[in-house]
C-alpha cells in the first residue's frame, strides 16, 4: 500500500476489475496469471512489487498506472512548484536596484526584521521544506530588494542573504538560469565587502558547473584565505574550504582527478581547524562535510565503491547528526547513486527512503533526486518500496 493512501492497492484493483465486469478468471487469463495469484492480490496476501506488474495490471484495467496507485498522474506539487518558481522569476523582474532611480513610495520594513526573515529562510530552507520557502521568497525579495534601494548599506547584508538562499534553493530545483540571475545578483551587491563576496560565490559555485568558472572559485577563496591558516578565522576559513570543495566537485565533473584530490585536502585541512557542528555563513563546512564532497567527486567521478567507502566514514562521524537535514538528505541520494553505479538497487532504495523520510521535499521537489528514483525502480531485482514511491511521484 502507497504510504497515505487509505485504500490498500489490492482492494483498488478489485473495484476496478468489477467495474470493468471481469471476473477473477478472466482477469488473470489477460495477465496470464492463475485466479488464485489474482485473489490474494486483492485480499492484499501478496504485494504487487514490479513496475512490469503493476503496469500490465493497469493497462488490463484501462487505467495509468498512477490512478491504479490513487495517486493523479501529475502530483499536485509538481504543478505548484511551477507556479512558484514563476513567482520567484516575476519578484526577481522587479529589479529597482538602478542606483539614481526613484524609489517606490511603500513602507519600508526595517533592515533589522528582513535580517531576521532572511535567516528564517535559510533555516526553512536547511530543514528541506522548499515548498514553504517558495511560497515566502517573492514578498521577501521584493523587500529586501526595495530596502537596500533605500539604503545600501544597511541593507546589503539582507540583499545578499536573500539571493543567495534564492539561489540554493533554484539549484535545487533544476532552474538553473533562474538560479544563476540570483547568484549574480548577489556577487554584485557584495561588491566591496570580501567576506559577502566569497558567501555569494559559495551559491555561484552551486551555478556554475563549466571548467572555466573554477578558476572564479579558487579566485574567491584565496581573497577570503587567512595569511597564516593556524590562525584563522573560523568564518574566514569555512567560506575558504566551501569554495575550495566547490572547486573540487567541478574538476571531478571534468574528470581532474588529481586536481579534485588536491583541492578537497587543502580543504580537508581548513576543515579541521573549524571542526564539526558550525554553520559559519551557512555553510556546514567540517570535516564531515569535506567527507561527504568526497563522496560526491567519486560518484561524478563514477567510482561508486569509493563513494560508498566515503559516505560509510562520513555517517559514523558525530557530525554527520549535526548537518542539516537538507545536506544530510542530499547526501544519501548522492550515495543512492553510488549504489546504483555497483548494480546495487537495494542500498540505493534503501538510501532513498530514508531521505524521503527525513527530507520529502528533496526527494519529492527535486528533479535531480526524482530522476534517481526512477532509475532505482527501474532495475530489475528493485525492492517493491522504491516502485511505490517512484509510482507515487509518478517517475515511470
Amino acid at each position: 500500500m502507497v504510504s497515505g493512501d487509505p485504500v490498500p492497492i489490492g482492494r483498488r484493483v478489485a473495484y476496478l476489475r468489477v467495474r470493468r465486469r471481469l471476473s477473477q478468471q478472466a482477469f488473470a487469463d489477460r495477465l496470464g496469471k492463475s485466479k488464485s495469484w489474482v485473489d490474494k492480490i486483492e485480499r492484499g496476501v501478496r504485494r504487487l512489487e514490479r513496475v512490469s506488474t503493476i503496469r500490465d495490471i493497469a493497462a488490463v484495467l484501462g487505467v495509468d498506472a498512477a490512478t491504479l496507485l490513487g495517486r493523479e498522474a501529475q502530483p499536485a506539487e509538481v504543478a505548484e512548484r511551477s507556479r512558484g518558481v514563476a513567482r520567484i522569476r516575476a519578484a526577481l523582474s522587479a529589479y529597482e536596484m538602478t542606483r539614481g532611480r526613484p524609489v517606490v513610495s511603500r513602507p519600508a520594513v526595517a533592515v533589522d526584521r528582513l535580517v531576521r526573515e532572511v535567516g528564517h529562510a535559510w533555516t526553512t530552507y536547511q530543514h528541506a521544506r522548499y515548498p514553504q520557502l517558495v511560497e515566502a521568497l517573492p514578498r521577501l525579495l521584493g523587500e529586501v530588494q526595495h530596502a537596500y534601494v533605500r539604503d545600501p548599506q544597511a541593507g546589503r547584508v539582507a540583499v545578499v542573504e536573500a539571493y543567495r538562499v534564492t539561489a540554493a534553493l533554484l539549484v535545487k530545483l533544476d532552474e538553473a538560469s533562474l538560479a544563476w540571475l540570483a547568484a549574480d545578483r548577489a556577487m554584485s551587491a557584495a561588491t566591496g565587502d570580501r567576506v559577502l563576496v566569497a558567501a555569494a560565490a559559495v551559491q555561484l559555485g552551486q551555478v556554475l558547473r563549466t571548467a572555466g568558472a573554477r578558476s572564479v572559485m579558487l579566485a574567491a577563496a584565496y581573497r577570503i584565505a587567512p595569511p597564516d591558516l593556524g590562525a584563522g578565522d573560523p568564518h574566514e576559513l569555512s567560506l575558504c574550504g566551501s569554495l575550495l570543495v566547490q572547486a573540487a566537485l567541478m574538476a571531478a565533473r571534468a574528470g581532474d582527478d588529481r586536481a579534485t584530490s588536491e583541492l578537497l585536502d587543502d580543504a580537508a585541512d581548513m576543515a579541521a581547524l573549524v571542526g564539526d557542528g558550525h554553520d559559519h555563513h551557512r555553510t556546514g563546512f567540517g570535516p564531515t562535510a569535506v567527507e561527504l564532497a568526497r563522496t560526491a567527486a567519486a560518484v561524478a567521478s563514477g567510482n561508486g565503491r569509493e563513494a560508498v567507502a566515503w559516505h560509510e566514514k562520513a555517517t559514523s562521524r558525530d557530525g554527520w547528526r549535526w548537518l542539516p537535514v537538507e545536506h544530510r538528505a542530499a547526501h544519501l541520494i548522492d550515495t543512492a547513486r553510488a549504489h546504483l553505479q555497483t548494480d546495487d538497487p537495494t542500498n540505493a532504495a534503501r538510501l532513498l527512503l530514508q531521505a524521503d523520510s527525513i527530507a520529502p521535499a528533496e526527494v519529492r521537489h527535486r528533479p535531480t533526486a526524482r530522476k534517481v528514483v526512477a532509475q532505482a525502480a527501474r532495475a530489475p531485482d528493485a525492492p517493491g518500496t522504491i516502485t511505490q514511491l517512484a509510482l507515487t511521484l509518478g517517475v515511470i
